[in-house]
């Protein structure tokens, strides 16, 4: 392998992985992620005959300053100083990827990238971050020891040094080389990240954490999710089913083995009792403290846990914190993320259309398990504001309060007037996601008469308002459908795609009951379950899952809980009986024993090694004998120029030390010159050395040893 090229590679490396720590920050927008990887691959692709020329020259000098004075300007616009700070770093590392020249340049991307990944650190850290983390962590050690291996050659260039036989040192020609770097250097730098990533590992768990409020810059950014808004309008919903972003993880301890691919939950969010015309809000909006009870909150009464079924749910943060709620939850019991210890428990509280919200602290989500009772049915209560739940708007057209009227003559009560209308919106209208209907002056009345299409928001409104033309109770209730089985983390990932709405309408027998106007075959979740791809996603998300929990949700509070957990099993091993633990002694010994027989062959085979070496070696070779007599007659002569008070300097080549002699005057510079140059014929130049001028060659080093002589020491006048 060539030492230059090999250099070239790890160091364009951690550049990528630099860069692509910024960018997987989420900090920087498509475009300009778009524009810094087109940027990178171009800058990366400049040849290197190229970064002589002029233009380029010009480049890395204007080019910083040309991204400073653009991105000072923006700031003047108003634009994020974080995101402008990053664009800047990347910017400059690009610039100096396509004008580097030499050692030296290389060394400053190397330390951008350093830079880079810090940022990254502070910035995102998630599993884009982990990946470029341990890529970083191999390639390092290489790059900077090949780094600071071309440095000091190309410094002896500048100097003018020369190598052993006094040529010039010939710099392209040692970056050409493929003695210089082989697989067995590469292989032991690259597992120097083995120790770095164990020492790095324990500094993370056992160095004291601060709270992620101090050092996360990067507010999370979640974009509006369809109902968990206060103000859900049918004009501006846009393309409901398309984002795949995961909102929650639900993980069912009691699910049948297999698991379905695909579960229908209608997790409840929000609810609205307010319609007018075009958008839908809450009438009410104050809230209460949810009751709770041993930190676990009442939705309809205390858990009983060894009946009810319960559901593990992780909750990202998302616009509005709202807890989404299964059918039949009776209770629930919350936490922060990343606190398994439940020391600090968010406040809950609940409003009046029956949706349960959380303190944001953080904004870093909840976790929570939801207890569902065994009767699915509410109790009965009366409906204490009835009025707002029949409110029909002012300009809602004739024909639509006649539809509902007609819908629901003959029907035997709420509840069947509500299925009646149910079934007419299944059958009659067509799902589409671009909602042609939004915008309509009236889009109920056109969803109903002119497009006969629509999406799930669509459906609901129009089934509450034909309720309430008859004044049947009834409500807007939006959240999740359901979610997609993840294989690999066990749990049913639901993502912002699968937000959905439906109905409630109120029964003096069963209270609020759930209804869904939706075809049924678009009422499930939409990402594909099956595939090759759908497999290498969902292990991506998990894997992601466990880096959000492990590692960016570790905090003190993870830490001390951690420290308990270790101390309380090591207690536990020190209260078990001594007869108990001959197990561990055993395994010691297994361990001990294992280490020795591994030691021994190793041993072992680094003899048969020598062995063979020896063998080899033992190969008559008349030009590598004559090198080695070559070679020790020149450490004899030496010995004596030490002697003599002419001793050669380790840095000087034994040509020059000769010529240096010469110029000096000194008497024995002759006779040193001469066998020096009998030395560099045979040990460099190939010329034989038989017995007579072996002899000869010693002869005159007990010539020079015997005469005693010493140079002239000048005189100070």
């Amino acid at each position: 392998m060539k030492f230059g090229l090999v250099h070239r590679v790890m160091t364009d490396a951690l550049a990528v992985l630099g860069v692509l720590a910024l960018v997987s920050s989420g900090e920087l927008g498509r475009w300009v992620n778009g524009a810094l990887l087109v940027g990178l691959v171009a800058a990366l692709a400049v040849p290197a005959t190229w970064q002589a020329r002029a233009a380029l020259r010009h480049l890395a000098t204007a080019g910083p300053l040309v991204l400073l004075a653009v991105q000072i300007a923006r700031m003047a616009t108003g634009a994020s100083v974080i995101a402008l700070a990053i664009e800047f770093a990347a910017g400059l590392q690009l610039v100096r990827l396509a004008t580097r020249r030499g050692a030296a340049h290389d060394q400053q991307v190397v330390l951008l990238a350093l830079l880079h990944l810090i940022a990254g650190t502070v910035l995102g850290g998630g599993l884009g971050y982990g990946a470029c983390f341990l890529g970083f962590l191999v390639v390092a050690p290489g790059a900077l020891v090949l780094s600071h291996l071309r440095r000091e050659v190309e410094g002896n260039y500048r100097q003018g040094a020369r190598d052993r036989t006094g040529h010039p040192v010939d710099v392209p020609r040692i970056l050409r080389s493929r003695r210089v770097v082989g697989r067995t250097f590469l292989a032991v730098t690259c597992l120097l990240s083995l120790p770095i990533f164990l020492f790095t590992a324990a500094l993370f768990v056992l160095f004291p954490r601060v709270g992620l409020s101090l050092l996360m810059l990067n507010r999370s950014h979640s974009g509006r999710m369809v109902g968990f808004s206060d103000h859900v309008d049918l004009g501006a919903v846009g393309t409901l089913r398309s984002d795949p972003a995961i909102a929650l993880r639900v993980t069912v301890p009691d699910a049948p083995d297999p698991p379905p691919p695909q579960l229908s939950m209608h997790l409840r969010g929000a609810a609205f009792d307010a319609y007018d015309g075009h958008a839908w809000t809450r009438s009410q909006t104050q809230k209460a403290p949810a009751s709770r009870d041993a930190g676990v909150v009442w939705v309809r009464r205390a858990p009983d846990r060894k009946r009810d079924r319960v559901l593990h749910i992780d909750l990202e943060p998302i616009g509005t914190p709202v807890l989404f709620l299964p059918p039949g939850t009776v209770a629930l019991q919350v936490q922060r993320r990343g606190d398994p210890a439940g020391r600090n428990r968010p406040a809950v509280y609940a409003s009046p259309e029956g949706e349960l919200r959380y303190d944001g602290g953080e904004d870093r989500g909840v976790q929570y398990d939801a207890f569902l009772g065994a009767d699915d049915a509410a109790e009965a209560t009366p409906l204490a504001d009835r009025a707002r739940y029949v409110q029909l708007p002012a300009a809602l057209s004739a024909r639509v309060v006649d539809l509902g009227r007609s819908l629901a003559r003959g029907a035997s009560g709420p509840l069947a007037a509500a299925t009646a209308v149910e079934q007419h919106l299944r059958r009659s209208y067509a799902y589409d996601l671009s909602s042609p209907s939004g915008k309509a002056a009236d889009p109920i009345d056109d969803f109903l008469f002119v497009s006969h299409r629509g999406h799930c928001e669509f459906y609901s409104t129009a089934m509450v308002l034909l309720l309430r033309a008859s004044g049947i109770p009834a409500r807007n209730v939006t959240g999740f459908v359901g979610g997609t089985y993840n294989r690999f983390g066990g749990y049913y990932a639901v993502r912002q795609g699968d937000a959905h709405s439906w109905v409630e309408v109120f029964s003096d027998a069963r209270g609020w009951v759930t209804f869904d106007p939706t075809p049924p075959s678009d009422a499930v979740p939409k990402i594909a379950s099956a595939g090759v791809w759908a497999t290498m996603r969902d292990m991506v998300e998990a894997l992601a899952q466990r880096w959000d929990r492990h590692v960016i949700g570790y905090d003190i509070r993870q830490q001390v809980y951690l420290f308990e957990q270790v101390s309380q099993a090591m207690a536990q091993r020190d209260a078990r009986p001594a007869l108990l633990r001959r197990s561990d002694l055993r395994g010691l010994a297994a361990i001990v024993l294992g280490l020795l027989v591994a030691g021994g062959s190793i041993a072992w085979m680094r003899r048969a090694d020598d062995e063979r070496a020896d063998e080899r070696g033992a190969r008559p070779d008349p030009a590598a004998r004559e090198r080695r007599r070559a070679t020790a007659l020149y450490e004899s002569l030496e010995s004596v120029m030490s002697a003599q008070g002419i001793a050669r300097g380790a840095a000087t080549p034994p040509l020059r030390h000769a010529e240096e002699l010469g110029r000096r005057g000194h008497p024995f510079a002759a006779e040193v010159l001469e066998l020096t140059v009998a030395y560099l014929s045979t040990r460099f130049g190939g010329e034989p050395l038989d017995a007579h001028a072996e002899h000869a060659f010693a002869a005159r080093v007990r010539a020079l040893r015997s005469q005693r002589l010493r140079p002239p020491t000048p005189t100070s006048t």
